[in-house]
């Protein structure tokens, strides 16, 4: 018996919970579209994603690495879309990755 709340498997495919649904090529989908969050709530949504992704890569199934990539791909890109001209640190081009092995050697 499934808890309920939770997919239950169904050969490969899984029945969707509730915060999934289908996209428009049927591909069951997690989560709320990132477009419709809220700027809080897409943040909330990204730190947790993030928390969980070494944990997600090291131990999870292929299906689990595969749903996490899908999703965190999805949060990032309607970051980036809300947010073109976001501040770049300097140290986090290649730019200032060069200057800081030159400072180092």
């Amino acid at each position: 018996m499934v808890p309920p709340g939770c997919p239950r498997v169904v050969g490969p495919e899984r029945v969707p919970g509730p915060h999934q649904g289908h996209d428009d090529r049927g591909t069951i989908m997690n989560g709320v579209d990132p477009g419709r969050l809220t700027d809080q709530q897409l943040m909330k949504e990204l730190e947790a994603i993030h928390r969980t992704r070494h944990d997600t890569l090291l131990h999870g199934s292929n299906d689990a690495l595969r749903v996490h990539n899908v999703r965190m791909a999805q949060l990032e890109g309607e970051y980036l879309r809300r947010h073109p001209r976001r501040p770049v640190a300097p140290g986090r081009t290649r730019e200032g990755a060069r200057e800081r092995g030159c400072a180092q050697a």
